[in-house]
Parts: structure tokens; sequence; C-alpha cells
């Protein structure tokens, strides 16, 4: 070929043909060289899409990271307003002397909402109640939306939310065991709804947490659980338990002197509660009817009409004064105003011992 490339053409046809040979490139040449471009080509693309798979997939875990933790945030709001507004209830029932509406457990509903427990160190528990739901639900909404209260990070966000619901679930768990034992028999729907509440918010925010975050936030919660029992055990240690069955006690009457002044604000209203007809009914060993009696003072108190409900003491089978009876009278202290019954909210009640 290199010869006859070489060699003079004899013809104008020919040395037009050797003229194209010389400028066309060897087929091996062709070849190497489109071997070497494709393979150079086909790397880089490799590269690109394995770097744009690994990218892709980051994106989706975290986007379904994001949605999961929008879902908790959103759902801890809800059950946080829930709560928020049982609790607000229960907190203007309690500010203005009121009865609660009790749609299971009637009397009893209302004797545990008034008793000794209802408080702790003098704060009324629907008030604390009303600060924790209240305090979940905007946490909450200020989560949802990406809008972290006083600079902190979600992280840390997510880790108060978790210590306030473990709280608020401890606190749940103590009072359902006061409310079995303390008060054998009686039934507070309110007390029901709030703990199935707590519990709630608190399986809806560790199911957020992974396996290993729930291991790394454990010191965590078990400091909040220890606070909460030794804060409650420490403010109920001086409250007198409720026996379970007090039909079994013997308790001869007596009668206490009532060793405080009267006002004359106190003197002004005994009188006229006894010109409207309002009566008291109480029972001789009701601490909390001797308290009313001691804020009139020992001249206003002798103008109340006082109904004694257990004249001749109290033993087994002892039934409660008829006078007591017929106007339906299941705690003390009562007041029948008017012809309406008003539980006295000045101070707790006491239990009512013949049921």
């Amino acid at each position: 070929m290199a010869r006859l490339l070489n060699a003079p053409p004899s013809s104008p046809f020919l040395s037009n043909l050797t003229a194209s040979l010389r400028l066309v490139p060897p087929p091996f040449a062709r070849r190497s060289l489109q071997f070497k471009v494709k393979c150079s080509s086909s790397g880089e693309s490799q590269e690109s899409e394995s770097e744009a798979g690994t990218s892709s997939l980051s994106s989706a875990t975290a986007g379904a990271a994001s949605s999961s933790s929008g879902s908790t945030y959103k759902l801890c709001a809800g059950i946080g307003g829930v709560g928020f507004c049982e609790t607000a209830y229960l907190t203007y029932l309690k500010l203005t002397n009121s009865d609660a509406f009790c749609p299971i457990g009637g009397s009893s509903c209302g004797d545990v909402l008034n008793s000794d427990y209802a408080s702790v160190f003098g704060i009324p528990l629907p008030l604390i109640g009303m600060i924790a739901y209240g305090t979940v639900a905007a946490l909450g909404i200020r989560l949802t939306g990406k809008d972290f209260p006083f600079g902190l990070g979600e992280s840390n966000g997510r880790l108060v939310l978790l210590g306030i619901t473990t709280s608020m679930a401890t606190a749940s768990a103590y009072f359902l065991y006061l409310l079995s034992t303390k008060f054998s028999g009686a039934s507070c729907s309110y007390c029901l709804l709030s703990a199935l509440l707590s519990f709630s918010l608190f399986l809806v925010t560790i199911k957020d947490f992974g396996f290993e975050e729930i291991q790394k936030t454990m010191g965590l919660q078990l400091c909040m659980v220890s606070l909460v029992v030794v804060t409650l055990s420490t403010a109920y240690s001086t409250t007198q338990s409720i026996p379970s069955s007090l039909a079994e006690m013997e308790i001869p009457f007596f009668t206490t002197e009532i060793t405080t002044p009267s006002s004359t604000f106190a003197v002004s209203l005994a009188r006229h509660l006894h010109s409207i007809g309002a009566k008291m009914y109480g029972a001789f060993w009701c601490s909390h009817c001797l308290e009313q009696k001691q804020m009139f003072g020992r001249d206003a108190a002798k103008i109340l009409d006082y109904v004694e409900c257990f004249p001749d003491g109290y033993k087994k089978g002892t039934k409660i004064a008829k006078q007591c009876a017929d106007v339906g009278i299941e705690g003390f202290p009562t007041w029948l105003i008017n012809g309406f019954e008003r539980r006295a909210r000045i101070v707790r009640a006491c239990p009512s011992i013949w049921i």
C-alpha cells in the first residue's frame, strides 16, 4: 500500500484517488480514537448517575423523617389543645367555687376533684395541668412551623417536648394510683380523660424517637420521673388519707369550741343567711366544717342555721339524720340556699362516710 501511494500516478483519476487515500485515516486509528472517547464518556456518566442517585436517596430519607416529625408535632398540638380546654374548664370551676358537671361518677367525681389531693403545695391541679397542656400545644405548633422558640433548635425542642410529656405521664400514673387506693369505689371522668391524654402525648412523642435516641435520652426521662414522684410524695406526705371503708369506724359525738372572734362583716353575713333561710349541713368530725365556722367566728357561728347530720355519733349501721337525708346531702359541708344545694368550696369537702 505504501509503495502504491508513493508511486507516481499514471492518470488523473489515480492521482485523485491517491490524494483521497492519504486524507482518510486508517480504520484501526479511527476505531481506537472512538474507543477512547467512548470509554471516557461512559465513566463520567456513570459517576454522575451514581452521585445523583445517592443525593436523591438522601433527600427522600430526610423528607420522610421531616414529614414524620411534622405529623408528630401536629398530633401533640391537637391533643395538648384538648387537654388545655379540659383543665381550663376545671380551673374556672375551682376559682369560681362552682360544681363540676360529672357525666360519670356523680357525686364521687366531685368529691375527688375537691379533695385534699386536688392541689399540690396549695396550687390547684387543674391550673398546673392547664399550663402543661398549653405548653405542649404551643410547642407543637411552633415546631410544626419550624419557628423554634427562644432560639432552640429542633433537636432541643424535641427534648423539651419529651421531658414535659414524660412528666405528665408520670403524674397521671401517680394520680391513678391515688384514685384506686385513696378513693376506693370512686369514679372521676375528668381524671381518667386527663390520664388518657397524657399517656397519648407520651406515646406519640416517644414514637418519634428511634431506639438509639431513646437510649441516649433515658437519663433525662429517669430524672423527670424521679422529680415528679418525689415532688408529689412530698406534697401529699402531710395529707390525711381517706380510709377505703369508714363504715367499720366508731366515732362518739363531740363538740368543738369556736375560738376566733367575729368581724362586723361576718356577723352581717350570718344574719343575712339566717334571714333567707340558708342552712349549713355538716358532721361533727368534719374538719372543714369547723374551718368554715372559725371563718365566721364565735358570735356569727351562733347565728347560722347549722344542721348536724350525725347528732348521736357514728358507728356501723348509723343512718344520717332525717333532715340531711331529705335534702340528699352527700358530703360536708353543704349549704342549702334558696332551695338550691351548693357544696361550699371555701374549703375542701369532707368525705361522706355513710356511703
